[in-house]
């Protein structure tokens, strides 16, 4: 995973810097979702293998799922991902296109895992405590983990949160035994 997104990280540098000098970011990260879902079909994924396919046909073919309403710009970007045999790999750079878009628009992406399901107004009061903490926006991703027991993780970058039961275990546990 970290092997993909160090080759994916200059291309999404790249365009980041192709969007935001021509003001579009909304519509670049738009278009990378689009270009993003249809690499991941494994039937694209298959074609993609194909090593009679050449790079411009890849780049044709490629283009042509992506509708009409592709800048030229866009198509350009595809092209070199299809020359350097990178198509794959737009997941990873939409991923990273995001998370510089999110960083320039102030946004912090957060994780939060939680035992049971939030309710809606649980989960906006967290959020809102985030936001009063950190002074930015969240961008909650939510997720259930039932090995939790109870509780809440939050993960923000390289920073982790731990309010579940299983990680209150763990420390007393940890503490305990030393």
């Amino acid at each position: 995973m970290a092997e993909l997104t160090t080759i994916a990280r200059p291309y999404a540098e790249a365009v980041f810097q192709l969007a935001d000098k021509a003001n579009a970011l909304p519509a670049w990260s738009a278009t990378l979702s689009r270009m993003a879902l249809v690499a991941s079909n494994e039937q694209v994924l298959a074609c993609m293998r194909d090593p009679n396919l050449s790079a411009n046909r890849m780049a044709e073919v490629f283009v042509s799922m992506l509708g009409d309403n592709l800048s030229a710009d866009a198509k350009s970007f595809v092209q070199v991902l299809a020359d350097n045999n990178r198509l794959a790999l737009l997941p990873e750079i939409r991923d990273l296109f995001e998370q510089a878009k999110h960083q320039r628009e102030g946004v912090l992406d957060v994780q939060i895992t939680s035992a049971h399901a939030l309710e809606e107004f649980q989960l906006g009061n967290l959020v809102g405590h985030l936001e009063s903490k950190y002074k930015r926006k969240v961008n909650p991703t939510v997720s259930v983990d039932k090995e939790l027991i109870g509780g809440v993780k939050i993960a923000i970058g390289d920073e982790v949160i731990d309010g579940s039961v299983r990680g209150k275990l763990a420390a007393l546990r940890a503490a305990l035994v030393s």
